[in-house]
């Protein structure tokens, strides 16, 4: 192959406790873009759809996390990326992720995958960076594994795939506003109290318990954010209104979609995720923000050829 289409997938990361190392990944919504080989030698970002973003490849996401790659490879031709953008900058979805993931991911592929995927995660790692100014994994794990993942640690790199039951639906909802990472990070304190990490620590372990037992009674006690939705939650209009909403119908908890301004829930089953999808609708509709609803089964793949 000489060209391939990918689709990169749209990701929720923190999921309420696991800030930082825990992430799953969506099937409803993402990029695609399209990797080609071609004689000249480096990264050429060829054409973006969707969103106004650089075309210089060491100042797009998607070029950085390519040129990482790259240039630990002995080649005597390069790549052209084309970019159709459909997860919005700033979303809380994932967005940058996608473009890091889906670059890195193209190009193993035409190169008959010389890497796995925890090396392509540390290569996505450089262009996530970009936009978030530090290196962090939770969205691009999923992205890349499928699936919830936890990311045990950075340096070294190590993606711990976690199971997820079959009947787990999300329903994610994104008001038409923009959170930038660095500035949700610049709100967080630098230090938190003892019995708030202890509550952390104890939900993120039942967490990740719940879904390896599919013990849905336990992902809803398990679904708090003690650490950072405090903070978080200010930037977000009628979050707390909106949270108590979609709890009332069904939703087994909800949170915070990476920085925001997206929120996440976690339901049993697409009939009670319709009735949240609606709660959703029915806050918003209430106001003069515009507002997309996504609900999606957990994808268990990750980026994939189309």
């Amino acid at each position: 192959m000489n060209e391939i289409r990918i689709f990169s997938p749209a990701t929720v990361a923190n999921v309420s406790c696991g800030f930082d190392v825990m992430g799953f990944c969506l099937d409803s919504v993402g990029d695609e873009m399209v990797i080609r080989k071609v004689g000249k030698k480096g990264i050429h970002i060829v054409h973006i759809e969707g969103f106004d973003l650089p075309y210089d490849t060491e100042s797009n996401v998607a070029g950085v996390s390519a040129l990482a790659m790259y240039r630990t490879l002995d080649l005597d031709f390069g790549f052209e990326i084309e970019i159709y953008k459909n997860i919005k900058p700033g979303s809380g979805i994932g967005s940058s992720a996608a473009s890091a993931v889906g670059s890195v991911f193209g190009m193993n592929e035409l190169l008959n995958r010389p890497f796995n995927k925890t090396q392509l995660t540390e290569f996505a790692i450089k262009g996530e960076a970009l936009a978030s100014k530090c290196e962090h994994a939770d969205n691009l794990a999923p992205a890349l594994f499928g699936g919830f993942t936890l990311v045990k640690s950075v340096s070294p790199l190590q993606v711990l795939e976690i199971p997820s039951p079959n009947d787990l639906y999300a329903v994610i909802i994104h008001p038409q506003l923009e959170i930038k990472t660095s500035e949700a990070r610049a709100i967080l304190p630098k230090d938190i109290p003892m019995a708030n990490a202890i509550t952390q620590w104890a939900n993120f372990g039942s967490l990740i318990h719940a879904l390896h037992t599919s013990d849905y009674d336990l992902i809803k006690s398990a679904l708090h954010d003690a650490v950072v939705e405090p903070f978080r939650s200010q930037l977000i209009p009628h979050y707390n209104e909106l949270k108590e909403a979609v709890i009332k119908a069904g939703a087994l908890g909800a949170g915070i979609s990476g920085s925001g301004p997206s929120v996440f829930t976690l339901c049993k089953g697409h009939e009670v995720a319709q009735q949240v999808k609606g709660a959703m609708a029915s806050i918003y509709s209430e106001t003069d923000i515009d507002f997309d609803i996504h609900v999606s089964k957990i994808n268990t793949q990750g980026v994939k050829l189309i």
